[in-house]
């Protein structure tokens, strides 16, 4: 790929989703902000040879282009809708096909979708331990959302969008920070401890959980 990118990854197994228009629409805002290009992806585009395989080199092209764009991009976005509490198996599935060391120091911005309220917590429970595995960089503002902040598929509620732009702020001050080689990302703590991000008001988290 040429230029920086940011990439959006969807563990939704059905289509239409709102869960890959979630993904779809903080993607773009990303990409708008930044002046990234942006690509996003899901289960689906991962073709008949994914949910067999047990290493990348088992995936037909296609899937394993999809798997480097990840690798490579400069900041990703991953979301899941949640079953039993957790992010689906095949969205597992396909980061147990990325190498331990691949998504060291990246930029991850989190999400998820729930039926309910109780589920909120799968971002910081499950998806923010998975990413921590990979020494990934996730930024301290996670975003759950529920049925009632779509409209027509698209985020609409003002609680979620309020935190949708403190997510895409953090993403924003962290691209800024390593253009200029003023963060390197290998010096950041798990929790996102650092100055970069003193012009940052961040909020408590907060439940904002929808159905695939």
């Amino acid at each position: 790929m040429s230029g920086p990118t940011v990439v959006g990854f969807s563990g939704n197994i059905t289509r239409p989703s709102k869960t890959y228009a979630f993904v779809e629409h903080i993607v773009r805002d990303v990409a708008r902000r930044n002046g990234l290009s942006a690509n996003v992806y899901d289960i689906a585009d991962l073709g008949a040879s994914f949910p067999a395989a047990r290493r990348a080199h088992d995936l037909e092209a296609t899937a394993r282009d999809i798997l480097e764009r990840i690798i490579s991009a400069d900041v990703l976005v991953v979301g899941s809708p949640t079953y039993k509490g957790s992010y689906t198996g095949l969205f597992k599935h396909f980061f147990d096909l990325v190498d331990p060391a691949a998504l060291r120091g990246k930029p991850v911005l989190l999400t998820a979708t729930g039926g309910g309220d109780r589920h909120a917590l799968i971002v910081e429970h499950q998806l923010r331990p998975l990413f921590g595995f990979f020494e990934a960089f996730t930024l301290p503002t996670a975003v759950y959302a529920v049925d009632r902040d779509f409209v027509e598929g698209i985020p609409a509620s003002q609680s979620i969008l309020d935190r949708l732009a403190q997510a895409v702020g953090e993403a924003s001050v962290v691209l800024s920070s390593t253009s200029k080689h003023l963060l390197p990302l290998n010096s950041i703590g798990p929790g996102g401890g650092t100055e970069s991000f003193a012009s940052i008001s961040l909020k408590p988290a907060v439940s904002i959980a929808v159905t695939e």
